[in-house]
């Protein structure tokens, strides 16, 4: 009924544009974990490994002290592996409509570009494999300099700045790093845009609606960004889960779908009557094969190597190869808040 709702409201506004704020669930069919659910998540298949703590594989300090761990990670869900799936291409369609005002994701897949959604209607809030910095000055890198490390095997070397001579990594927002200008400059725009008073245009006049899905809103500053919609614009959750403001602040408006992601996608092309365009943006592309769920397997196998050989380093190294400056008790707590937790 809820996605029946959605289509009426659409249809009841056709020229009102959508948000979208989305989260490792939409991936997750792609062959990509997530990275808090359960049992199956990327933390989850990592915790068993010889790390400090699971999220070490993405604190800047740890990578500086030992880079392989993430090096390792990197090579196996590098963008190009993976395929989008149906909600990514659902994406593409309310692009394709002029219906897309923008799509915050808190993915580093970039498979909402690979679906053929514009850069410029993208905002990575947690950055993400396109394009590599220094975490030393800060100088930006072509995707391929970090790349081409990838496919030595073993990787023998680092790739170091030809400034500072620090490390370089992907623009992938690590613990310990600030999210990207572009992130609150742009929901500054959109929050405004959500706020403005009707006109006399009808296109103005048409109520705006955002979507939330496959997201935990367990990780802030993204979490904020459904508490921060404006009560006139209708919001709408689709997660396995009711979860952040949705949960402890609902609103008699909210459209809550408990499902997954790429169903949902199904269920509101055929409501809207969008199918047809749908089917051609699908058989444009390339089928998801069960080569992506091998890799996804690699990805556990060979950090679970790389820790059998750490694990032979003396007591002596190990200690010089802990992250720098690292918060321990707070570590602990952001444990306990992610086993609390759950996503999509």
């Amino acid at each position: 009924m809820s996605v029946k709702k959605i289509a009426a409201h659409m249809k009841s506004n056709p020229n009102a544009k959508v948000i979208f704020m989305v989260g490792a669930g939409i991936s997750t069919s792609c062959g990509i974990p997530d990275f808090r659910s359960p049992g199956t998540g990327l933390y989850h298949n990592l915790a068993r490994l010889r790390l400090p703590y699971p999220e070490a594989v993405f604190d800047v300090d740890f990578f500086q002290s030992d880079p392989l761990p993430f090096y390792t990670l990197a090579k196996e869900l590098y963008p190009g592996i993976f395929k989008p799936s149906k909600f990514h291409y659902l994406l593409k369609l309310f692009q394709d409509k002029n219906l897309l005002r923008r799509v915050y994701t808190q993915n580093i897949d970039t498979l909402e570009r690979q679906a053929g959604v514009k850069d410029d209607l993208i905002i990575e809030a947690h950055g993400s494999f396109a394009h590599c910095h220094c975490i030393g000055c800060g100088k930006v890198y072509p995707q391929q300099v970090f790349k081409s490390k990838l496919d030595e095997e073993p990787i023998k070397d680092f790739v170091k700045c030809d400034v500072c001579d620090e490390l370089i990594k992907p623009a992938i927002v690590f613990f310990g790093e600030d999210l990207p200008d572009s992130f609150s400059e742009t929901w500054l725009s959109d929050s405004e845009w959500l706020r403005e008073k009707p006109s006399n245009s009808d296109e103005h006049q048409q109520q705006p609606l955002v979507i939330v899905a496959g997201t935990s809103l367990a990780v802030y500053p993204f979490a904020s960004l459904p508490e921060e919609i404006p009560r006139k614009a209708k919001r709408v959750l689709c997660n396995l889960e009711t979860v952040g403001d949705f949960k402890t602040n609902k609103r008699s408006t909210d459209l809550i779908v408990n499902q997954l992601s790429d169903s949902f996608a199904e269920q509101l092309v055929e409501e809207l009557g969008w199918q047809e365009d749908f089917q051609k943006i699908l058989t444009a592309q390339t089928a998801v094969t069960d080569a992506s769920k091998e890799r996804l397997l690699e990805v556990v196998h060979d950090l679970e190597s790389l820790s059998l050989n750490r694990s032979e380093r003396d007591d002596s190294n190990k200690q010089d190869k802990m992250p720098r400056h690292t918060d321990y008790h707070a570590i602990d707590e952001h444990k306990k808040m992610v086993n609390k937790s759950s996503s999509t």
